[in-house]
Parts: C-alpha cells; structure tokens; sequence
C-alpha cells in the first residue's frame, strides 16, 4: 500500500508538472480540454490517492506505536534506574493494547470494500415449506419479523405480492425492502427456517418449515435486463377482489425466455402496476442468478463460513417450546421467541453474522486467500 501510495502522488505530481509547463497551472483544465478518458483518470487517482492516505497515516502511527513498545520492553528490562524500569513495565500493557487495536484498524482497511451494497436494496421473499398448514402459518410470522425490523430500521418496505391460503397463512409473499444498510443487514436471511412449535389444535410437538430469498435488487450499472428477452402475458386474476377480478385482465405474467424464469403478479387491479412489480422480481432473480454463476467460478476457497446463501441451506431454528432461535451457521442461540418475531433481536442475529463473515475475510487474508 505504502508503495502505490507513492506510485499514485508521482503520476499526480507529473500531472501538475506538465499543467505547469504549458503555463495553465491547471490538471484538470488541461485534462477537461482533452479526452474524457483523461479526465476520469485524474479523478480515480485523486480518490485513490485519498484513501492511501489515511491508510498510510495509520501504518505510521502503528509502526510508532510499536517501537514505543520496544523502547519500554527494553527499559523494563535494562535501564539501571528502578524507577524508570518499574514506570516502563506498568506502562507495555496498554502499549501492547494499543498496538493489537492498530493493527484490527489496518487489516480492517486492508478488506474488499462492499461499500456499494450499502445503500442497495433487497428483493425479500419468503414461501411455505414442508409442514403443510403449520408452515404457512409461520411464514406469514416470518414475512411480518421482516417487516417490523425494516419499520424499525426506518426502512421502505413495499409488499409486491402476497399469497395466502384459507386459515390466514402465507404461501408466499415478496416484498422490496429500501434503506441505507438494508442488504448488508439481511443478506444472510436466505436459507431455510425452522420452526419447532406445539400448534393450537394439537397436543404434539411439530416441525416445518418456510424459505427465504433474499436478492440484492440490481443497479443500472450491474446488470440491464434486456426487454427483447421478456415476454409477456395477461389474464384474469384468481380468487378474492369481487367483479373487477372476474372482469378485467389485470393479472400479468412476465416470462425471461434465456433462463425460464417467471414471475406472475395480481395484487394490484392496475395491469401496469401488476407488471412492473413482475419486472422488478424478475430482475432480482436474473441478476442473482448470474451472480450465482460468477461466484461458483470462483475457488471455492472463497466460500464464506457462515454459509453460501442457498436457499435449500438449514440455517435457523425457532424453538417456541424453549423461548429459544438458534442460528446453526454461527452456533449461536438467544432466548427470546416474542422479541425475535417482533424484528428486535433480528438486528443482534444480523451484526453476529456480519462480524462472522469480517472474521472469515480476515482469515483470508492474512493467509493470502485474498
């Protein structure tokens, strides 16, 4: 880092240097009359310049403080005067902590940055799995967990669709979820979630099960959907909405031909606004279907211990009957099944799995995995 900080203030320097010699005294004039190519350039390596910088900064306060450590070590040892050995020995501790503090700031600096996924927001959806009635039921708790967390988190959560069965219990239901640090927070949500439960109308303890997907919506500049690929079709919309439902084609089914991904909407009486919540899921599950393939080209010393995000993974369990959820990836259990299904103790299971996965990158790269 020390090294193309001071490649990056050379090229910087000779920039100025030749705006100097054309008698501008202007880079960027000079570099906004030429290519836009040029222009660009100069601002990257400003920005890279930057954030060496403070790096750099911080490589030399840890290397003071390690040879302030060195100094006291060797006082405490050898200095022929008592007082000033007995000073230096009670003083190396906090020394040494302030060093291995350093040295947590500089690795932590030294990560891939994912600082672009902080603001990006997240396609949430959540279906029923095997435990028939029972499991729709606690997805519909599940998807309503999700969305008192976002209310609390003051995020926008906008229910896309929403399939219930005849008890009150959820199918499946999709939501778009925006706010700053909303895919950070929730991108280890996929998986599947199980719960462990005495129902109401039975004396024995059941199992079952809803899934969740959890889909970084994609920016313009990841991925552009190409409309050729669509196709579209219209038809009446199924079940309750009175005479509009029987009348109108407002349902919309939105087909990616490449992949055969469908997406079906009727929530909305609208026809338009049935379709461009279509598009916004398909989107979603296109895009993380390529971001699949690129992560399953990568080494597979990549993958994370806190699990790969697949949707078929085990990854928590609600146990009503001990007031206990226990996330397997991290072997980490809480008490608390009212305030987990309230969203609050979702934000403790969030920050333990993204202080999991900074742990794994760490891991990664003081062994040059990275």
């Amino acid at each position: 880092m020390r090294v193309r900080h001071a490649q990056v203030e050379d090229e910087l320097n000779s920039l100025h240097t030749a705006a100097s010699a054309d008698g501008s005294g202007q880079p960027q004039q000079q570099y906004q009359s030429g290519s836009q190519s040029a222009v660009m350039r100069l601002a990257a390596l400003s920005k890279e310049l930057a954030e060496l910088s403070e790096l750099v900064d911080l490589i030399e306060e840890l290397e003071k403080h390690r040879a302030d450590v060195r100094f006291l070590e060797d006082t405490a040892k050898g200095d022929p005067d008592p007082e000033m050995a007995a000073m230096a020995k009670e003083d190396v501790a906090s020394a040494r902590n302030a060093v291995v503090a350093l040295e947590e700031r500089v690795l932590r600096r030294l990560l891939p940055k994912d600082a672009e996924d902080d603001d990006r927001g997240v396609i949430l959806e959540v279906r029923a799995g095997t435990g028939g009635d029972e499991a729709s039921l606690f997805a519909g708790e599940v998807f309503g967990m999700y969305e008192r967390f976002a209310a609390a988190q003051k995020w926008r959560f906008e229910i896309l669709s929403a399939s219930k069965n005849e008890f009150g219990g959820l199918k499946e239901a999709a939501a778009a979820v925006q706010g700053h640090l909303a895919y950070p927070a929730l991108k280890f949500e996929s998986g599947v979630h199980r719960v462990q439960r005495v129902p109401v109308n039975d004396s024995r303890l059941h199992t079952s099960a809803a899934t969740v997907a959890v889909l970084p919506e994609p920016q313009e500049v990841d991925f552009k959907l190409d409309t050729r690929d669509l196709k579209f079709d219209v038809y009446r919309a199924s079940g309750a909405g009175g005479q509009h439902v029987n009348t109108t084609e407002s349902a919309v089914r939105v087909t990616h031909v490449p992949s055969g991904i469908v997406v079906a909407i009727q929530d909305e009486r609208s026809q338009h606004k049935n379709k461009d919540k279509a598009i916004k899921i398909l989107r979603a599950r296109v895009y993380e279907r390529e971001q699949a393939r690129a992560m399953a080209a990568q080494a597979s010393t990549r993958k994370s211990q806190v699990g790969s995000g697949d949707r078929s993974e085990r990854i928590r369990t609600y146990n009503f009957a001990q007031d206990r959820v226990t996330d397997h990836r991290i072997s980490l259990s809480k008490h608390g099944i009212d305030r987990m299904m309230g969203g609050e103790l979702l934000k403790e299971f969030s920050e333990a799995l993204q202080s999991a996965e900074e742990a794994e990158k760490l891991r990664q790269l003081l062994k040059g995995e990275v």
